[in-house]
């Protein structure tokens, strides 16, 4: 039997890329990937963007997401990719977008695409934990014992069943301080995207395996950015900048 194509013309084709950072905050820490795709579909039907589909006979807005942060975890570094089938102004698809979504999804910025892959860039992410009941002492020889080995190896259970990976070779930097409260240390790491990707709650088990540390409460995380691995672990660099570049001013 020959195959059925849809009736009527092909849909208008994409003739401009964006690419969009926002914010996950606040209650929201807790929306997934999905409950996100829902609410910014929304968002682009009311806030007018001439989205681009995709052909057959279920077409489907053409967003792309990249390396979502797990849920729970707050985030001032998501991205996601849109196109379009007029040309628009960045800063004012930033406003509509951001005054459709709901409070804590926060639209931080967007840019036109240039060349190369944005998922590409995004090589590494800067963690920030608030470790509620734990002083430093307690977190930094947490840290000393785990940045003094060579292999921290831990099991996360994977669509496919239980798999057992390294932690440590993903850690490019891990540091403790102190909060403003004595019984809330903080860490920040740098954390290599590696497959599988390695998350805040694998390094916390790794840690626990290396120096018992067990946090009365689960840690308050966020990733603070996302982008190209910068030299001597210093953190990570703006992964739009190459396109605010091929733009002009």
């Amino acid at each position: 039997m020959a195959r059925r194509t849809p009736e009527g013309p092909p849909p208008p084709p994409a003739v401009q890329k964006l690419r969009i950072r926002y914010a996950k905050r606040g209650r929201l820490r807790f929306s997934s990937t999905r409950d996100f795709s829902r609410a910014l579909e929304r968002a682009l039907r009311r806030s007018g963007v001439p989205m681009a589909f995709s052909a057959g006979f279920h077409p489907h807005p053409k967003i792309s997401y990249a390396n979502a942060a797990p849920t729970g975890t707050a985030s001032e570094a998501e991205y996601f990719e849109i196109s379009v089938t007029e040309r628009v102004d960045a800063e004012a698809v930033r406003v509509a977008l951001d005054g459709a979504l709901p409070p804590d999804l926060d639209v931080l910025e967007v840019v036109e695409a240039g060349p190369g892959s944005l998922a590409e860039r995004l090589e590494a992410s800067v963690w920030h934990l608030e470790m509620r009941g734990v002083d430093l002492e307690t977190l930094s020889y947490a840290v000393e014992r785990f940045l003094a080995t060579d292999l921290a190896e831990v099991t996360r259970t994977f669509k496919t069943g239980p798999k057992t990976f390294d932690v440590r070779s993903a850690v490019v930097s891990m540091v403790a301080t102190g909060g403003e409260d004595p019984s809330c240390a903080i860490l920040q790491m740098v954390v290599r995207h590696t497959t599988p990707s390695v998350r805040p709650d694998d390094i916390l088990t790794a840690l626990h395996a290396v120096s018992e540390l067990e946090p009365p409460v689960p840690p308050l995380v966020t990733r603070l950015a996302q982008g190209p691995l910068l030299a001597a672990a210093a953190g990570v660099a703006d992964p739009l900048a190459a396109d605010k570049d091929a733009n002009g001013p």
